[in-house]
């Protein structure tokens, strides 16, 4: 019988001092939880959104790694007037050796929003994509119908001007308003939901101009570049023009989405799209514009009101900062309401172009009034006299 003569050497010894030898709570758990969830359970998209865009205030040891030219670092939040409770502590003091020391999270009250359509990369493209082919397959749809053929004189006028007109508004917001206030959002929450807002806008534009070029060659005589004149020169759309303009041009982040979303949508873009365009478009022989109005109808009241509504409602309740929030957004709708109303009543002349007429602009401008009055009682907040000019 053989024996194994067995060899000697240095055997580990164990000091409960090696890396994963501690035991927490959550040792075992298959998900990390450095935050709260906003249920019982933390969802997919807390996993890749919440602090993707770190906070020094909280574990960025080093603070911002790139600063811009007057000395500011990373994501001020001065970039808004709007306070979440927290914003006015001092950012922790960093030097060598203070590691990832901070406030516990959240660092401060910016960080519990949570967008409620819990947008991402990957549910981007997958909605965007569905849209597109869905307005694709109903525009080849009517063009093998001959649908077009049924339009009226007026209508083809009216869709070639007024239609594509719309497409410089969303455009102008999507790229100059959506898109800048996402860089200036203070976490990735706030980026997520704003950028997802800039791509439904910028998808809609390319709708439009994509529905222009198929219209080009589909109906004999459509004017295709009508559209440019109309935004450029028509005393219908100067108004809209100059409050959208306006728009593009504010600096404050908060201010930029509350005037959008809050008071210009439902005052004008609502007022155009859901109570002319749909309303006028059947009567005239159109059933295909609805689909492309709709869907950017769908945009609005169902995705980006919905994250905008309680991004404003946490600091309209903000524990630190209620009081103060909720007195610059009544200044903010005593600035845009009376622009918007006005931009509104400029467009009354579009009521009576096409040969089958909408309700009546007075009964539309009321319906869009109550929508934007009922936004504001979600939110708390005051209805401005203005809306009553």
């Amino acid at each position: 019988m053989t024996t194994t003569q067995e060899r000697s050497v240095p055997k580990p010894a164990f000091t409960d001092a090696e890396a994963g030898a501690r035991e927490f709570p959550d040792s075992n758990a298959r998900k990390f939880n450095y935050f709260v969830p906003a249920k019982r359970k933390q969802s997919h998209y807390e996993d890749v959104t919440v602090e993707v865009q770190p906070d020094p205030r909280h574990y960025l040891a080093q603070g911002w790694l790139y600063g811009f030219s007057d000395g500011k670092g990373g994501y001020p939040l001065e970039w808004t007037v709007l306070k979440a409770w927290g914003s006015d502590r001092p950012a922790p003091v960093r030097g060598p050796g203070s590691g990832g020391q901070g406030y516990e999270w959240p660092a401060h009250g910016w960080h519990e929003f949570r967008d409620p359509n819990e947008e991402w990369e990957l549910t981007l493209y997958r909605y965007n994509a569905n849209v597109v082919r869905q307005l694709n397959q109903n525009i080849e749809a009517a063009k093998r119908a001959k649908a077009f053929e049924q339009w009226s004189t007026n209508w083809v006028q009216f869709v070639a001007q007024h239609v594509g007109a719309w497409m410089h508004v969303n455009h102008g917001l999507g790229l100059y308003l959506f898109a800048n206030a996402n860089r200036r959002a203070p976490t990735n929450m706030h980026n997520n939901a704003i950028s997802v807002n800039s791509m439904h806008k910028i998808r809609s534009a390319q709708d439009l101009a994509l529905y222009n070029l198929t219209l080009s060659e589909e109906i004999d005589g459509f004017d295709g570049t009508a559209h440019v004149e109309a935004w450029n020169s028509d005393p219908v759309w100067q108004g809209v023009r100059d409050t959208a303009e306006r728009l593009t041009a504010i600096d404050d982040w908060c201010e930029a989405i509350f005037a959008a979303n809050v008071v210009f949508e439902p005052l004008v873009g609502e007022l155009f799209r859901s109570n002319l365009v749909q309303q006028a478009a059947p009567s005239n022989g159109d059933f295909v514009t609805p689909t492309l109005v709709g869907a950017e109808e769908f945009d609005y009241a169902e995705r980006d009101l919905r994250y905008t509504k309680p991004m404003f409602q946490l600091l309209i309740d903000d524990r630190e900062f209620a009081e103060h929030n909720t007195r610059i957004l009544q200044q903010w709708l005593e600035t845009w309401v009376p622009r918007c109303v006005a931009a509104a009543r400029t467009m009354q002349p579009l009521w009576s172009q096409p040969d089958a007429k909408p309700p009546r602009f007075e009964d539309s401008f009321d319906h869009a009034k109550n929508r934007f009055r009922g936004i504001l009682s979600d939110l708390g907040l005051r209805v401005p006299k203005e809306l009553d000019q």
